[in-house]
């Protein structure tokens, strides 16, 4: 297999080689087939004869694609080398992939019907110092794969290969390999824009979860995640000296009164069963005690899990911050990005993603779960067409739970088979 970069070098994109050749997969993938070892297939013998046949074959290829994807991780937006793996191995399957306009990023048809489904992986990896110490851990200094889109990515290239083994399909199958989750805009946005969400009568993802047991899929019908967006202010005033405050604007003063008044504006004028939290990350001003600063910021997310309350924060912050500010003097500069709106799992959708899983897995791997209060771009596919979204165990059962976004994230590798199986699955009980 040979992967041919044609990208400049930038943080996260492998742009120092040439290609991803033989030799670059560390032995995994060769001239004659895969050589890395297998994982134990924890649901062995429930599919149907090709599935099962095509799972044997596939073992030691998804490993090694979600090994190799994991130790040349990529930034959102720069997925290149990841896109044109995939892109390969989909036309080595006889499919047609189209690449996003971007350049980053897949969309593949499989099959044909009126009906059509799709089956959604993210790509990218996150600007995190990988410290596991795995033999197969990032290549790339400050990029990781600390989410478990490796795994993702490689579980849907599984799928492709298992679905094209099937004598027939019940539906047609749109695969989506979509870059740049991690950040805003996502690339969920990018996909919906380029029409790639027509015709789609449902979608469905799967995403790693540390805190849930490998061989089990959480799924829950309403809101999984939450909205999640930025608020950024800027204040400016003309400073002075702390000894006289009352000539000039006190920009910290300013700082301070949002930092704890529009918390608790926001409790009272939001329903307090939206699960709506404000969090400061960043509050800066000034470098001496003796003086009052001309310039600050303080930065912050705003999460809810009312959909409906998401679409009102942002009038009511912006009132609320210029109330605030406004008998300071202080000068307001007020940006509000909205991230992500919150991921609403429709019921028909959920009860066939829980059938797939059932019949992939047996009903005993079935878990429910609670709303989580993270983000997830999959919110904007579900604002067009219904789906759901469910969490894919990968705790071995034993140890400490390494939890998404650190360094020191790890999966077990069993969950890849899993993933495979759950939306095979999902697909034959459209």
């Amino acid at each position: 297999m040979t992967v041919a970069f044609s990208r400049p070098e930038v943080p996260g994109d492998r742009g120092d080689q040439q290609a991803i050749t033989d030799a670059s997969l560390d032995g995994a993938i060769t001239a004659s087939g895969v050589s890395m070892a297998s994982v134990p297939d924890l649901a062995a013998g429930r599919g149907p004869d090709w599935l099962e046949q095509s799972l044997t074959r596939s073992v030691s290829d998804v490993v090694a694609w979600r090994r190799h994807i994991h130790a040349n991780p990529e930034l959102s937006n720069r997925e290149y080398g990841t896109t044109e793996l995939v892109e390969s191995v989909l036309r080595s399957l006889g499919l047609r992939p189209t690449v996003l306009s971007g350049g980053t990023g897949v969309v593949c048809d499989i099959g044909s019907g009126d009906t059509c489904v799709a089956l959604r992986a993210d790509m990218d990896a996150l600007p995190i110092t990988e410290a596991t110490g795995l033999p197969f851990a990032s290549s790339v200094d400050g990029v990781a794969h600390a989410c478990g889109h490796d795994a993702h990515t490689a579980i849907l290239m599984a799928t492709a290969m298992a679905l094209t083994a099937a004598p027939e399909l019940p539906v047609k199958v749109r695969l989506i390999f979509q870059p740049a989750e991690e950040v805003m805009h996502g690339g969920a946005l990018d996909v919906i824009s380029e029409g790639w969400l027509d015709g789609v009568d449902r979608i469905f993802a799967l995403h790693c979860a540390p805190h849930l047991p490998v061989g089990t899929i959480g799924s829950r019908t309403g809101a999984v995640t939450s909205a999640a967006d930025l608020v950024t202010l800027r204040l400016s005033s003309p400073g002075g000296h702390t000894a006289r405050p009352h000539l000039t604007a006190d920009l910290v003063h300013a700082l301070g009164t949002v930092v704890t008044g529009l918390p608790g504006v926001l409790s009272r004028r939001v329903d307090p069963r939206s699960g709506t939290v404000l969090t400061w990350g960043s509050v800066h001003a000034g470098d001496a005690p003796n003086t009052v600063p001309e310039h600050g910021s303080l930065l912050g997310t705003l999460r809810t899990a009312d959909r409906e309350v998401w679409r009102e924060l942002e009038p009511l912050v912006a009132s609320a911050v210029e109330a605030l500010v406004a008998p300071t003097g202080v000068e307001l500069d007020f940006d509000y990005r909205r991230g992500v709106p919150p991921v609403v799992c429709d019921e028909d959708s959920t009860a066939q993603l829980r059938a797939g899983a059932a019949a992939a897995l047996g009903s005993d791997a079935l878990v429910d779960i609670e709303q989580s209060s993270g983000g997830e771009d999959f919110g904007w596919y579900l604002e067009h067409v219904p789906g759901a979204f469910a969490r894919l165990g990968v705790w071995p059962g034993h140890g400490p739970v390494r939890d998404i976004h650190q360094g020191t994230f790890e999966l077990d590798e069993r969950a890849l088979l899993v993933g495979v199986r759950t939306l095979v699955h999902t697909v034959l009980a459209s």
